[in-house]
């Protein structure tokens, strides 16, 4: 049974993985993967292809012994796996409570991690692995230190993980997108004591743009996708500018 396994699914990118993975891939079933199961039920009516919903918190170790349960039972071979769960938070660090700081690590790090781990084995040649990142990956950013850490931590494991398996067949791509304008990840990441650091957020990215790049990329077996001109740019100035001028650029931008 040819798969695609998609984590964050019930909403934001990885409900769009799913919408997009359906129309080009052919997948006997993708497995969508989130806490809120009346989202991803919602989705079916949306998608040609058969989803398996998987209610699962990916901060809770027990979801992964659940789910290498139903690996072991299925014997998939997993063509595709998106890693699109997690949230960020804006503040200053006397702003973001140590329960969000703890859990933007858990679930952009160690979740991802931990999937990526677990499902390798049952992939093989011709398969994908996407890790979600951001192009808050490339440099330090004040007012969004945790998150963009997590996502450093990311990219840089997926940069690695991809070398690991070269000969295998099995490619990995760090996706690292710009803000996106049409996701829930702005309004929750504005739910702090003071958010009011990050003013505006100007030419962000639309969400079937960014998947649209992405599984582009991917395909074409590129190491890392920047779905769009602000992240490709950024991308290119972080090889060659100091952390300290890029966080300084980056202290007017937040001001627009």
């Amino acid at each position: 049974m040819n798969i695609g396994i998609v984590t964050g699914a019930s909403s934001g990118l990885g409900r769009t993985f799913v919408r997009q993975l359906s129309g080009q891939e052919a997948l006997d079933e993708i497995w969508v993967i989130a806490r809120r199961e009346e989202r991803l039920h919602a989705l079916e009516a949306q998608v040609e292809t058969p989803l398996r919903c998987i209610p699962l918190d990916l901060t809770e170790r027990t979801s992964f012994q659940a789910l290498e349960t139903l690996l072991k039972a299925e014997q998939p071979d997993v063509r595709v796996l998106i890693n699109a769960a997690g949230f960020g938070k804006i503040g200053a660090w006397k702003d973001i409570s140590m329960a969000d700081c703890d859990g933007m690590i858990d679930l952009n790090c160690r979740a991802a991690v931990d999937m990526t781990q677990l499902v390798l084995p049952y992939m093989g040649k011709g398969s994908r692995v996407l890790e979600i990142c951001s192009t808050a990956a490339f440099q330090p950013f004040p007012y969004l230190g945790v998150y963009a850490a997590s996502k450093a931590f990311l990219y840089r494991y997926s940069r690695a993980l991809r070398a690991e398996l070269r000969g295998t067949g099995v490619s990995v791509t760090a996706v690292c997108p710009y803000w996106v304008k049409d996701t829930e990840f702005i309004s929750k990441a504005q739910k702090t004591q003071n958010s009011g650091y990050i003013r505006h957020f100007p030419l962000a990215s639309s969400e079937e743009n960014v998947v649209r790049h992405a599984l582009a990329d991917a395909k074409l077996g590129l190491a890392v996708s920047t779905p769009g001109p602000v992240c490709t740019v950024h991308r290119v100035a972080a090889k060659f500018l100091p952390s300290e001028l890029m966080m300084g650029v980056w202290a007017l931008l937040r001001r627009i």
